[in-house]
């Protein structure tokens, strides 16, 4: 899958029925004004499009940060016409828009439709009953998927977002999330870990004992079994881990939670290693210098951050030293291994 360049518009909770425990968009998407003027709208597109260095296939403009389908029909109109003149030069190729899973029917997506949006952003965030009232989101699994439905039967691409470590949430929920996820075969999926934002009701929680985030380590392993298993069922996952802005890197913003800046590279990395460990625990390797083939664009993540990857395999292995090899013809994903000589 090629990825499109996303030009984001963050909405900053407009449409949205109230506050989920989580959630600040001021400080997740950093300082976006709470009206979008059509000046700041062309002059946010226009930026994007300047500074692209090689075209991509497809320019698509989003509205993210809010319900869109929430709010009041002249505001989604007066956005959406903002977009046209783009669509018309043909420098845009198409619209997205994030929404509840509650607040979508026929009438809304024939509307979508009119103005080129072709994408459709469920903030699901977790599929389990439970979990949902008790982050406060106010709709339901069974809302989610007829959701998905509705829009796969109208012809629009499905996006649904996850999020990992929520309040009341466990790993076997996570596990059931993902899965039925799966089942309902969207076109591509956004996974990120529960962070404590100042400010929050969730900050409120953390401190008087009441949630507990996930560490790191924990926040990996669940996105990266996640990962693998809407790879292996054809579903890209097109982000792991919240896009990181100046807001989010200023001290005190996240209080607490599985925050870093190269989240999806710590869970690409933990694939390589158990990977690369599983081929060095079938063979006689002990003591041995020993090289590893990778697709070149896989490199860097076999390593780990800060070749981490290869001093641990190294560790415990007791081998004597490690080569890798960037190969074209290995194919992405997969890695060879063989005693170097």
């Amino acid at each position: 899958m090629t990825m499109p360049l996303i030009i984001p518009i963050f909405i900053m909770h407009r449409g949205c029925p109230h506050r989920c425990t989580f959630c600040d968009q001021q400080k997740a998407a950093g300082p976006y004004p709470d009206d979008v003027s059509e000046t700041f709208f062309r002059q946010t597109v226009l930026s994007h499009l300047q500074h692209i260095k090689k075209k991509p296939d497809q320019v698509q403009i989003a509205f993210y940060g809010g319900n869109f389908t929430g709010m009041p029909r002249q505001d989604q109109t007066r956005l959406l016409k903002y977009a046209q003149p783009f669509l018309e030069a043909g420098g845009v190729s198409a619209l997205r828009i994030s929404t509840r899973p509650d607040c979508l029917d026929k009438e809304r997506l024939d509307f979508l439709k009119e103005y080129g949006v072709q994408i459709v952003e469920i903030g699901a965030q977790s599929l389990v009953d439970d979990v949902l009232r008790r982050a406060e989101r106010g709709h339901t699994a069974g809302n989610v998927d007829a959701a998905v439905q509705l829009l796969k039967a109208n012809g629009f691409e499905v996006g649904v977002h996850l999020m990992a470590g929520m309040p009341g949430d466990s790993p076997e929920g996570f596990a059931r999330s993902v899965a039925r996820t799966i089942a309902m075969q969207p076109h591509t999926v956004r996974i990120h870990p529960t962070l404590v934002f100042t400010g929050t009701p969730l900050e409120r929680d953390h401190r008087n004992g009441s949630y507990e985030p996930l560490t790191l380590d924990e926040a990996v392993l669940l996105c990266k079994s996640a990962l693998l298993k809407f790879t292996a069922a054809g579903i890209p996952v097109i982000r792991i881990g919240l896009q990181t802005t100046p807001e989010m890197e200023k001290r005190g913003t996240v209080i607490a939670g599985p925050y870093h800046p190269a989240f999806r590279f710590l869970v690409e990395a933990s694939i390589f290693f158990d990977r690369a460990a599983s081929l060095l625990s079938r063979g006689d390797f002990q003591e041995k210098a020993v090289v590893f083939s990778v697709c070149p664009k896989e490199q860097s993540a076999f390593r780990g951050l800060k070749n981490e990857n290869v001093r641990k395999l190294q560790n415990r292995f007791g081998l004597s030293g490690i080569r890798v090899v960037p190969d074209p013809a290995q194919p992405a994903g997969t890695l060879h291994v063989h005693c170097d000589i």
